[in-house]
């Protein structure tokens, strides 16, 4: 695994679509931030960012559907990202980049204003509670999120973990914020987005397993005033 892992960053350090700046870097200022379009994007469209993404599945799948969107896939792993990137570099996609980063940087990444929507595809559910602070749906997660998005912008999250489910759920109705839609058996609902048409390694298996899928959209009560045009 270590000598597949060495491959992959010796590959990946060739890809014009990956980045894995040092925390210094990002501090210092990341030169895309604010300029994903025109430096790095060749078109103006807002950023849709799917965090702890794995393989990114999504970021593959929406780049190919929406090739008029951009597209930014995001985690600390970089061998299960190197998957994705490889396969955009493969298809000759030229709307989606990847950044090896911590999901709490993201506002050291992107302007405000300049991601308008969130991917968040089955994350570590973290059920410890010293882990609290860490999920992808925490109230101080959420807080960076806002430092990010637009106004009319909306947050996917899809799970098989019930209590992560409805400790999102609880986070959203304390803090205030807008519940767009929620079932507890995605594939048994009426719902016929996306969502439905992209699926992870895992999900399949859980699936197989008869497992309920979970699935909610919501948008943040604030955001930071928009500094793009």
């Amino acid at each position: 695994m270590a000598k597949k892992k060495r491959i992959f960053w010796a590959e990946s350090k060739n890809f014009p679509h990956f980045f894995q700046p040092m925390y210094n870097e990002l501090i210092t200022g990341f030169p895309l931030k604010g300029r994903w379009y025109p430096e790095f994007f060749t078109q103006p469209s807002p950023i849709t960012i799917e965090v702890g993404c794995g393989k990114a599945e999504y970021t593959v799948f929406n780049a190919m559907k929406y090739p008029f969107k951009n597209h930014v896939a995001i985690d600390v792993k970089g061998a299960r990202m190197f998957i994705g990137a490889r396969q955009c570099l493969q298809l000759g996609l030229k709307n989606v980049a990847f950044v090896r980063t911590q999901v709490q940087n993201i506002d050291l990444i992107f302007a405000p204003g300049e991601v308008d929507q969130i991917f968040i595809p089955f994350p570590d559910p973290l059920p410890n509670k010293p882990s609290e602070r860490q999920r992808l749906t925490s109230s101080r997660l959420l807080e960076t999120y806002a430092k990010i998005l637009r106004p009319q912008h909306v947050i996917h999250l899809k799970t098989d973990n019930l209590s992560f489910f409805e400790y999102t759920l609880n986070v959203i109705s304390t803090q205030g914020h807008k519940l767009l839609y929620s079932t507890y058996d995605l594939y048994a609902s009426e719902d016929h987005s996306d969502i439905k048409e992209v699926q992870t390694f895992y999900e399949k298996q859980w699936l197989a397993q008869g497992a309920k899928i979970l699935y909610l959209q919501f948008q943040l009560k604030e955001v930071m005033p928009c500094s793009l045009e």
